[in-house]
């Protein structure tokens, strides 16, 4: 469980419905047709920009801005280094015994594929090959919410528009105007609701969790490289701490 991502959006919630709260009743900011042409609204318009297919499995690509298993990335470095000392040591076969210890589906089906007998430039193809196109599925999910967070405002105008257009249709009620105006404005705070505290949040996380794998893909695929090319373990380990930040670097190195 992504601890910040659980929070924030609980947090956000629980301070617009305390506003609420503090102001008044929350049953004045309930408007069930609101609702309907806001989020109805702005997924019908978002199915629009995507396939069937790419819309359903957006929605399970959103659960990794919630739940994600993360594998520290020098983690991955020295399982990847330990792997090069015993291959060197013992042959590339050897690396069969270590399998059920590396935590890391990606490295250990690169892994395998040498143990396998591939030749290096075909691991190298194929582990590219997956990469590109799981970070292009996340890529979808990452748009679709996007989308989503830019419509929602919109919708909420539209239905503000409509609301409006309604209410100046029964200006013979003075009572009435004030109750159809605040109606006519609650789309427009559902819009802002939707995008701000939903979508948009999401779309971002989905963001960096796409950056985070594809750099410690990326890491793997030249870490295999590397040890199917028969590289120094002392030399593949500096080369791959180039991928963290300077300073966990230095403290890993002194370490």
């Amino acid at each position: 469980m992504d601890i910040a991502s659980l929070i924030g959006l609980l947090l956000a919630w629980i301070l617009v419905v305390i506003t609420i709260l503090l102001g008044g009743e929350i049953g004045m900011f309930v408007n069930a047709p609101s609702l309907v042409i806001v989020v109805g609204g702005s997924l019908a318009a978002v199915l629009m920009q995507f396939t069937l297919p790419q819309f359903l499995g957006a929605w399970g690509s959103a659960a990794k801005a919630f739940l994600f298993k993360e594998t520290q990335t020098i983690d991955l470095i020295d399982q990847i280094v330990e792997c090069a000392q015993v291959v060197r040591k013992e042959g590339l076969l050897a690396l069969e015994g270590m399998m059920s210890s590396i935590e890391s589906d990606f490295l250990r089906k690169g892994l395998q594929m040498g143990v396998d007998g591939q030749d290096a430039h075909v691991v190298t193809s194929q582990l590219s090959s997956d990469m590109t196109l799981t970070l292009g599925r996340h890529e979808v999910a990452h748009k679709l919410f996007t989308s989503w967070g830019d419509l929602a405002p919109a919708m909420g105008m539209v239905g503000t528009l409509i609301g409006l257009v309604q209410m100046l249709a029964n200006m013979s009620d003075p009572a009435a105007i004030g109750p159809a105006m605040a109606v006519a404005l609650l789309t427009t705070l559902y819009g802002a609701l939707v995008a701000n505290l939903l979508a948009l949040p999401i779309a971002k996380k989905l963001e960096l969790r796409t950056e985070q794998e594809r750099l410690q893909k990326a890491l793997i695929i030249e870490g295999i490289s590397s040890i199917q090319e028969g590289t120094n373990p002392r030399i593949i380990q500096s080369s791959l701490l180039n991928y963290i930040p300077s300073a966990k670097r230095a403290e890993h190195e002194d370490g």
